[in-house]
């Protein structure tokens, strides 16, 4: 069964987990550089389905992220274009310090943005 949504990610577990199943676009990015794409995305018409700083880690404390957003366009979207605008200036306010981290840190921030994209997955395939 074709799915209605995408998830746009730069998180390797997001994609060996749920990428078999499920529309998975994985980037070698940065966690802005994702936004980004994502603002893109949202910018040609597609429809911003998850909050691109959803869970209660910071921007600037994890380098995955990983956002759902549709398969078809369905026209402007100016709710979704201004919460990945707003998404992208609070990323720039946060000094970037994920990379001093531990290697076995990043192994949990892995966890942490699987679960949070998991968590939607029921309701996206409800729509």
């Amino acid at each position: 069964m074709k799915k209605d949504f995408r998830i746009i990610t730069n998180n390797p577990l997001v994609l060996e987990k749920l990428g078999d199943e499920y529309q998975v676009e994985y980037y070698e990015i940065s966690y802005e550089d994702v936004l980004e794409k994502v603002r893109d995305e949202v910018y040609k018409g597609y429809r911003l389905l998850t909050h691109p700083l959803s869970g209660s880690v910071k921007p600037n404390e994890t380098p995955y992220k990983s956002v759902m957003v549709s398969v078809s366009k369905s026209g402007a979207d100016p709710d979704g274009m201004k919460i990945i605008e707003n998404a992208i200036a609070a990323c720039k306010k946060f000094e970037f310090k994920s990379d001093k981290y531990k290697p076995q840190v990043y192994e949990d921030f892995r966890l942490i943005d699987y679960t949070l994209i998991s968590s939607a997955l029921p309701s996206a395939e409800a729509w």
